[in-house]
C-alpha cells in the first residue's frame, strides 16, 4: 500500500516568529470535495473543517525556529520544518494505520 502525505507551511511571508509546517496523510474515505483552499473559507467552515480533518487523518506539526531561519534562511528553515512534520507523521502512523484497516 502506498502512503501519500500532504506537506505545507505556514509563517513563511512573516518578518517575525518561527515558521510552521504540517504532515496530513488523510484517511481514504475522507469526503476530498468538502477539502478547500482555507482562504477561500469562512472562519466557521474553517473550524469545521479542521475538525474534520483532524477526525479522519494522521497528522503532525513541525517548526524552525527565528534562529534557525537566520542561520539557514527562510527556504531551508520552511524545509526543515517540513522535514520534522514528515518524521514525527512517521512514528504516527505507524500506530494510526491499523483503524483504517
Amino acid at each position: 500500500m502506498k502512503i501519500v502525505a500532504g506537506v505545507d507551511e505556514v509563517g513563511r511571508g512573516s518578518l517575525i516568529g518561527p515558521v510552521y509546517a504540517a504532515a496530513v496523510i488523510l484517511n481514504n474515505s475522507i469526503n476530498q470535495k468538502l477539502l478547500k483552499d482555507s482562504k477561500s473559507l469562512t472562519k466557521e467552515k474553517r473550524n469545521e473543517l479542521y475538525k474534520y480533518i483532524r477526525q479522519n487523518s494522521v497528522w503532525a506539526i513541525g517548526q524552525a525556529s527565528t534562529k534557525e531561519i537566520e542561520k539557514i534562511n527562510i527556504l531551508h528553515a520552511s524545509l526543515l520544518a517540513m522535514k520534522r512534520a514528515i518524521l514525527k507523521l512517521k512514528k504516527k502512523t505507524f500506530f494510526s494505520a491499523n483503524r483504517w484497516k
